[in-house]
């Protein structure tokens, strides 16, 4: 027997993390949202107004009265609208990871009706919304796609730690499958987004134009952090050069860093499947990637040559980027595995980074410095790094010691000549 139809707009936020939870308190000043996760605790959190991630501030976001927070999906049956923000990660072999998209599908799939529709915001490549997931809620609801539910695509653009653009200034595509739930879904998100709406002709479309958004950045910062490795083997000043460089009109103004995070380190891996599957052989995407891959290694060898086998080394920064909490994905874990294989003391630290995640993740006790270090590495660019003044800088240091300064944000401090410095 068919499912009948729900009446009256209802939205369901799968997945209250950096995207989907911004996205379904934003939706609620408008719509009944039930945002779920299975994560409990989190639920606990937000039902308290609490926002770990630091994205919401103000307990005031978590009054509204037409949202809940659940990790009971059977308390969202009243839904029909299905909005999926679930983490698409990559597996240790670089390969796309749809476990938490395909669980949270077979979830929708139980309580979903007739005239419902899903949208997915997960990073995913190109094909995998129409002929992935539409299939498997087919096959767990008994439902057939545009005959009685409809899939939509419409990419998450969210920037953690972004006090500039935020969901409501930045542009939207949507993409789906029939004009008429392009048209829905596009007034839905009409409600919250200022910025505006980009229609996309096609699912596919708007998948491949989410892949090719952070691929595109990371080809951009991998080929400054080639330049750098250039620059040292020439012996000059990278910075210098790009300085000089930046002069022109075109030229693009990329840092060099570590890429790690869970948009630019893994997003190229999405687009480079989807053209494997179609049987071409991306080189530039790929090529970019072990270029920035290397980061941890290229600057594990580059400070070695330095310091003595018996130096105290110090890492500042956990968390993929500057002002957010987020340590998926870290590249600085990777240089601190690279120093703890090869036998040096080396610690960590981090303001923003959960301890026990850090210890779960990536067995790194975090620690507060209070000893001297032959070797400081500064790999995130926290506020609390940048305020420090000079004393405390120095006091971290020993005598004839070196500070790699990777996001050079003490560039204008002043250091005693017994501080070697080196920079990207």
């Amino acid at each position: 027997m068919k499912k009948q139809a729900k009446q009256n707009e209802n939205i369901m936020v799968l997945g209250l993390g950096y995207v989907g939870l911004p996205l379904a308190l934003e939706l609620a000043r408008f719509f009944t949202v039930s945002g779920f996760d299975t994560n409990k605790e989190r639920i606990k959190e937000l039902n308290k107004g609490i926002d770990i991630t630091k994205e919401i501030i103000k307990k005031s976001y978590f009054s509204n009265s037409n949202i809940k927070f659940t990790n009971n999906y059977l308390e969202c049956k009243k839904s029909n609208i299905f909005i999926i923000t679930v983490p698409t990660p990559v597996n240790n072999k670089n390969e796309p990871d749809l476990k938490n998209l395909k669980e949270a599908s077979k979830l929708v799939a139980k309580i979903i009706n007739k005239g419902d529709i899903i949208v997915i915001e997960s990073t995913v490549y190109p094909g995998v919304t129409e002929e992935i997931i539409a299939p498997i809620i087919e096959n767990k609801s008994g439902l057939i796609r545009k005959q009685d539910f409809n899939m939509a695509y419409s990419p998450e653009r969210i920037n953690p730690g972004d006090t500039k653009y935020k969901i409501s200034n930045i542009k939207k595509v949507v993409a789906a499958d029939d004009k008429k739930t392009l048209n829905k879904v596009s007034a839905i998100y009409k409600k919250i987004i200022k910025a505006g709406i980009y229609k996309a002709p096609s699912i596919k479309i708007a998948e491949t134009s989410k892949a090719i958004e952070n691929a595109q950045r990371d080809i951009n910062i991998a080929f400054v952090n080639e330049v750098v490795m250039i620059c040292k083997a020439l012996n000059i000043s990278s910075k210098k050069v790009l300085e000089a460089a930046n002069t022109k009109w075109n030229f693009l103004n990329f840092k060099p860093g570590l890429v790690g995070g869970h948009c630019i380190g893994v997003d190229p891996f999405y687009l480079a499947k989807a053209a494997k599957m179609a049987g071409h052989n991306p080189e530039i995407i790929l090529a970019g990637r072990k270029i920035n891959d290397y980061m941890p290694e290229f600057i594990f060898k580059n400070a070695v040559k330095k310091i003595e086998k018996k130096s105290k080394v110090l890492i500042l920064g956990l968390t993929f980027k500057e002002n957010v909490k987020d340590i998926r994905n870290s590249k600085s874990a990777v240089l601190e595995n690279l120093f703890h294989k090869k036998g040096y003391s080396v610690d960590v630290y981090d303001p923003l980074a959960d301890k026990k995640q850090a210890l779960k993740e990536y067995k790194i006790k975090l620690v507060v410095p209070n000893k001297k270090y032959t070797c400081v590495i500064i790999t995130v660019g926290h506020k609390e790094f940048l305020k420090m003044s000079s004393k405390k800088i120095i006091s971290l240091f020993a005598k004839q010691s070196l500070l790699i300064d990777i996001k050079n944000i003490w560039n204008e401090k002043k250091l005693p000549d017994y501080i070697s410095k080196w920079s990207l």
